[in-house]
């Protein structure tokens, strides 16, 4: 006994206006929900998004077999991208606590709100912006515009 799965006209246009209904109140959830819209969508968002295709999709007319395909590749581009982001921020963290660390003993002119202090640093912490201790107060590596080798200031000083 084999069932067929069979839909009028009329039953397919009800089930693609829901899909579509559907889809448009999944993307103005995602929207509304973003704290940063200029942030797009994460791989959370994407999976929720293909779970609701093969959900709801037609069973007349099932999501061929390249389109997942194809879209669970752009799953993993986008898994990927993200790793990237987060292992590039955590290289560039490095590079400045690097900087900031082979400064140590070295001169350094600071700008701050309201004056130039120049001195020599004498530690570095590691937070996320590097902070440097320089004349007995702590600054933040950001706002060194110079770094000079103790020896070349003496060479000026004389």
């Amino acid at each position: 006994m084999a069932i067929q799965a069979v839909m009028s006209p009329q039953e397919r246009a009800e089930a693609s206006r829901w899909v579509e209904a559907e889809n448009r109140r999944l993307s103005n959830e995602i929207a509304t929900r973003s704290p940063n819209p200029n942030e797009g969508m994460g791989k959370d968002d994407f999976l929720r998004i293909l779970i609701t295709q093969l959900t709801y999709q037609d069973p007349t007319a099932p999501m061929q077999d390249r389109e997942f395909i194809a879209q669970m590749a752009q799953f993993s581009s986008l898994e990927q991208m993200q790793n990237m982001a987060a292992d590039f921020s955590r290289m560039a963290h490095m590079l400045h606590l690097s900087d900031a660390t082979s400064a140590i003993g070295k001169s350094v002119e600071i700008i701050t709100d309201d004056q130039i202090v120049q001195g020599v640093i004498q530690a570095v912490t590691r937070e996320e912006v590097p902070r440097i201790v320089v004349n007995g107060r702590y600054f933040n590596w950001e706002q060194v515009t110079a770094v000079f080798d103790t020896s070349f200031i003496n060479e000026i000083e004389d």
